[in-house]
């Protein structure tokens, strides 16, 4: 075949998204010390994304040294399972963190714990039973006017992945609402409670909020184009929007590490050991919120 500078740029893709995301992963899951349940979710996001750089990788690889129709199915059940586990983590770090704040007296419980591996066995559950539907059958080789923007996936397949998303998606910007609510309601309380000065608080509050902003505008930003052109589009819809639209979508994969790893000051003072060759698995951190997170 000839090569396809599109396929190119997401094979770069997601060489760059497995690269952070395996810093990540080995961070989290190698350290004792990262076993909160906001730490197992945020690994839980990194694996996810590790799945789908190294799905893109193989992709590229099967479909121009490697052609074979098994082959494909099993990469697209990859990339469908690790996809959506990666947006289905979005939700259970946004549900962690509204809880966080909802019942922050009670969050530090084995309850949390608990509901934690739920979300987390739901997540993986719902994501390999996605990505084994192609495997299992439904697909449109046999059928190619049945076959989406996205080949060998159904129409139907991805408008229930769409919808899904969609779902997703305003499930999230729901909670970050009630989370912009409850961080101004505290504020407001703070304020009065120690005396400070309305101005002073009202830069932090709007600060956080503006760091909210910033991660459901993202996400939205990645994902929404594709969620609506798989629900517009089908077989005979050009190649080109699916490139288009599908290259944004794996950003958020690039993008995630640095919003919500990379960010965070314990996994900054692991990486910055290991940088100094000084890693130890027991470095001391300070247990923070998710909400801070």
């Amino acid at each position: 075949l000839a090569l396809n500078p599109w396929d190119v740029a997401l094979c770069i893709s997601g060489t760059i998204i497995s690269c952070e995301n395996a810093i990540v992963v080995v961070v989290i899951f190698y350290s004792p010390a990262f076993r909160a349940p906001m730490f197992l979710l945020i690994g839980s996001l990194a694996t996810a994304d590790l799945l789908a750089g190294l799905g893109l990788i193989l992709h590229f690889a099967f479909v121009y040294f490697i052609p074979s129709a098994a082959l494909s199915l099993l990469t697209v059940g990859l990339l469908v399972t690790s996809f959506t586990a990666s947006v289905s983590s979005l939700l259970t770090i946004t549900i962690d963190r509204y809880l966080s704040l909802y019942h922050a007296l009670t969050y530090y419980s084995e309850r949390t714990v608990t509901r934690t591996y739920i979300m987390l066995v739901l997540t993986w559950g719902a994501s390999i039973c996605y990505g084994l539907l192609p495997v299992m059958g439904w697909n449109c080789l046999k059928e190619p006017s049945a076959c989406s923007i996205v080949k060998p996936l159904t129409k139907s397949h991805l408008i229930i992945l769409s919808v899904s998303f969609l779902l997703v998606f305003a499930a999230m910007l729901q909670l970050y609402v009630q989370i912009c609510r409850i961080v101004c309601r505290h504020a407001q309380q703070i304020a009065v409670q120690r005396h400070f000065l309305a101005s002073s608080q009202d830069v932090a509050t709007r600060k956080g909020i503006a760091t909210l902003a910033v991660i459901l505008g993202t996400f939205a930003s990645c994902w929404l184009p594709f969620a609506v052109y798989g629900l517009l589009g089908d077989y005979s819809s050009p190649a080109l929007y699916t490139y288009v639209t599908l290259l944004p979508a794996t950003y958020n994969s690039m993008l995630n590490p640095v919003i919500y790893a990379f960010r965070n000051q314990e996994i900054q003072k692991v990486l910055w050991a290991v940088c100094c060759g000084c890693f130890s698995s027991t470095l001391p951190f300070r247990s923070r919120s998710p909400s801070d997170v």
